[in-house]
């Protein structure tokens, strides 16, 4: 819900809110979370999730990766997108059409 609405700051909250009550976050949230960060434009925060992903022991998927290089695309951050292509690359996350086009996208906003 907070994805669709673009209440990127309320799913930040709930998923603060999931770790201050001890429930643990898996893939599905944290995605979540980073495509209710793509829908409003905030490609650190979307960045921060992920790196706190690896804090926690959770891998990124396709759909986490996607949305991650969207929203840095969407932010001017070509860099940061295809670095985050690369990484799909080295820890075997497979890519898509949306991959690479997203990907294209970041290159071409620049």
């Amino acid at each position: 819900a907070c994805e669709k609405g673009e209440q990127w700051q309320h799913a930040l909250s709930l998923l603060a809110t999931m770790h201050a009550t001890s429930v643990v976050p898996n893939v599905v949230t944290f995605s979540s979370a980073i495509s209710a960060c793509e829908r409003g434009d905030k490609w650190q925060h979307a960045l921060g999730l992920l790196a706190e992903m690896r804090t926690v022991d959770v891998l990124p998927n396709l759909i986490t990766c996607n949305a991650a290089i969207s929203v840095c695309g969407k932010g001017g951050q070509w860099q940061q997108a295809l670095s985050l292509l690369l990484l799909m690359q080295e820890t075997d996350v497979a890519s898509d059409v949306i991959t690479y086009s997203a990907a294209i996208n970041a290159c071409e906003k620049s």
